[in-house]
C-alpha cells in the first residue's frame, strides 16, 4: 500500500509583468519542476493559478481618476452614500479615493462591531459591556467615539473611521447595521459589501432608494483605457499603488481552457485548471474571514464542477468495521470505498464530510500554500486530490 495521498506543491515562476505570455510561463515552470524532481504529470492533477498574476499579465488596472469617471456617470449630482465597506487599506482605501473624487458629499455607513469579513472596530465584549443593541442602535462617529475612545485596530493599529473620513474628503461616518439607515442622508447609494450585496441592494430599493449601484457595477467595461471586469467590477480589487488598483482578472474561462490544452500538448495528461483568489476560511484568533474576493475561483475547467463524494472513513471504521483490526479492517474499508455509490448526498456514512464545492476547497488549499507574501509560488500543482484510501 502506498504511503502518501494528496500533495500540494508551490511552483516558483519569474516575476510576472503586463504583457507576459502567462500560459507559456505556467507550462515552462511546471515542466521545469517535473524534470528537476523526476515527477510525472497525470490525468486529474490540478494546476491552480493565483488571480493576481493573471490580472498582472492582463494589465488589468484602474486609477482613482478612472474610477471617478465611472462614478460620475452613475451619480452625476447630489450626495452619495456608501454602505458596508470592509475595513481594509488594501481592499478599499484606493476605491474610496476614486469615489470621493467624483461626488460633492459622501456618507459612509459602517457595520459594527465588525465589517462583513470580521475586521473589528470594537469587540463583541465591548458591545455587551456598553449595553448596546447592535441590531437597532445607530451612532454618528462622534457618538461612537464618546462610547469607545480607542478605535485603533488590534493588529494594524489603524483607526479606520479616521482613515475613511479623511480619504473620503471629510466624509460623514454613520455606524449602523441596518443598511436603510443611509437613506436618511441620501437616496443615491453604493453598496460596498461583498457576499451580502444582493440582499442589501434589494432592501435599499424596497425602502425608497433612488439609485443603487454595487462595487460590482463599477468598471464593468473599460473607462478611459482602464482595466475592467465584466462580472465583478471593482469587487476583488487590490491596492497596486496609492492611486491605482489591480482588478480581478477578466476572460478567465478562456484562460483556464488554454492552459489545460497547452499542458495536454506538452505532457499528454488532461489536468484540471483553476484560477483562485482568497481562500474560504476563518482565522480563529483574529476572527477574520479570509474571503474578501467575490468568489474563491472565478474560473475552472469542467472536471472541478461539483462536490466531493466521500465516505467518512473514521465513521465506518467505528461502526460497520468496529470488530475488525489490522489488515482485515484495512481490506474491508478499501472494498467499502470501491463499492460506494456515485452520489452519497444525504447518506449517514458521509456525516461529517465537508459539504463544500470542489473549487472552494481546492482554491482554499491553493491560497494557503501560496500565501499572500513573498513565497513566489503563484502556481500550485496538486497531485492525487481525487484519490482515496483504496487507490494503489
Amino acid at each position: 500500500m502506498r504511503t502518501f495521498g494528496t500533495q500540494a506543491i508551490g511552483i516558483r515562476t519569474p516575476i510576472i509583468h503586463q504583457g507576459d505570455d502567462l500560459p507559456e510561463i505556467i507550462v515552462n515552470s511546471i515542466t521545469e519542476h517535473t524534470k528537476k524532481t523526476n515527477t510525472t504529470i497525470y490525468d486529474h492533477d490540478i494546476i491552480g493559478i493565483t488571480e493576481a498574476v493573471v490580472a498582472r499579465a492582463q494589465g488589468n488596472y484602474a486609477t482613482t481618476a478612472q474610477i471617478a469617471a465611472d462614478i460620475k456617470t452613475k451619480f452625476p449630482t447630489g450626495p452619495v452614500g456608501i454602505v458596508f465597506p470592509i475595513l481594509s487599506r488594501n481592499r478599499f482605501s484606493v476605491l474610496l479615493k476614486g469615489i470621493a473624487a467624483a461626488v460633492d458629499q459622501l456618507y459612509i455607513q459602517l457595520s459594527y462591531p465588525t465589517d462583513e469579513v470580521g475586521n473589528h472596530i470594537i469587540s463583541m465584549e465591548q458591545i455587551y459591556e456598553a449595553n448596546i443593541n447592535p441590531h437597532k442602535d445607530v451612532f454618528s462617529e462622534q457618538e461612537f467615539r464618546q462610547r469607545f475612545p480607542d478605535l485603533k485596530h488590534k493588529f494594524t493599529a489603524i483607526d479606520y473611521l479616521e482613515l475613511y473620513r479623511n480619504l473620503g474628503n471629510q466624509a460623514k461616518i454613520i455606524l449602523a447595521n441596518d443598511p436603510c439607515e443611509i437613506l436618511k442622508y441620501t437616496k443615491n447609494i453604493i453598496t460596498a459589501d461583498i457576499h451580502t450585496r444582493t440582499q442589501t441592494k434589494r432592501r435599499l430599493l424596497a425602502a425608497g432608494a433612488k439609485t443603487v449601484y454595487g462595487l460590482e457595477d463599477i468598471l464593468t467595461k473599460s473607462i478611459n483605457n482602464s482595466g475592467y471586469n465584466q462580472i465583478y467590477g471593482l469587487l476583488g480589487s487590490n491596492k497596486a499603488s496609492e492611486d491605482k488598483v489591480k482588478l480581478f482578472p477578466h476572460s478567465c474561462e478562456a484562460f483556464v481552457t488554454n492552459v489545460q490544452k497547452l499542458i495536454y500538448e506538452k505532457t499528454g495528461a488532461k489536468v484540471e485548471v483553476l484560477i483562485y483568489g482568497d481562500g474560504a476560511f476563518k482565522d480563529p484568533v483574529g476572527k477574520i474571514w479570509e474571503l474578501a474576493d467575490p468568489v474563491v475561483s472565478p474560473a475552472f475547467t469542467d472536471g472541478l464542477i461539483g462536490l466531493p463524494n466521500e465516505l467518512k472513513l473514521k465513521y465506518i471504521a467505528d461502526t460497520e468495521f468496529a470488530h475488525k483490526r489490522g489488515t482485515e479492517a484495512q481490506e474491508a474499508i478499501i472494498e467499502r470505498i470501491r463499492q460506494k455509490q456515485k452520489n452519497l448526498i444525504g447518506k449517514e456514512e458521509t456525516e461529517g464530510t465537508t459539504p463544500r464545492r470542489l473549487t472552494d476547497l481546492i482554491g482554499s488549499l491553493c491560497d494557503l500554500i501560496s500565501g499572500s507574501g513573498d513565497k513566489g509560488t503563484p502556481i500550485i500543482l496538486i497531485k492525487g486530490y481525487f484519490d482515496n484510501y483504496a487507490c494503489e
